[in-house]
């Protein structure tokens, strides 16, 4: 029997050899991670901190963004109206250049074939000519108002 009992003890201490060695390695970690432990629950407070104010900033910049996106509607708006403005005016003086060219062409045909009539003629009708296309300038000038 005291051999049985030998074998057995041996065979205890055998296993118990690893476990030792397994318990003394977990004891370690144990010791790393309660040392980490006040760091990490730094850390996890500053992580639910900046979540909380991540939280409360939402509804703000909602209401900035709308804001901001009304303010820049009005201001399309607008810019829309003078863009039609402009475009309304843009054609009306189109219009009137040509009004002032025709009126300037007709009035240099008129100065060419009055040239041709006579000299003393030629002053007066440019003389015509001339307060002619500034009274067609005049009145397209006061059209436009």
């Amino acid at each position: 029997m005291d051999s049985l009992e030998l074998i057995i003890n041996l065979t205890i201490i055998v296993l118990l050899i690893p476990t030792i060695i397994y318990a003394y390695k977990l004891n370690k970690n144990l010791s790393l991670l309660r040392q980490n432990q006040k760091s990490l629950s730094q850390l996890i407070s500053s992580l639910n901190e900046a979540t909380y104010k991540a939280e409360n900033s939402i509804p703000k910049l909602k209401t900035v963004t709308q804001n901001s996106s009304e303010g820049l509607k009005e201001v399309i708006d607008s810019a829309k109206n003078l863009k039609d403005d402009l475009t309304f005016i843009n054609e009306r003086a189109d219009n009137l250049a040509d009004r002032l060219e025709n009126v300037i062409h007709a009035g240099r045909e008129m100065n060419t074939s009055a040239a041709s009539s006579n000299k003393f003629e030629t002053n007066k009708s440019e003389d015509d000519s001339r307060s002619l296309a500034e009274m067609e300038l005049l009145k397209a000038l006061r059209s436009i108002k």
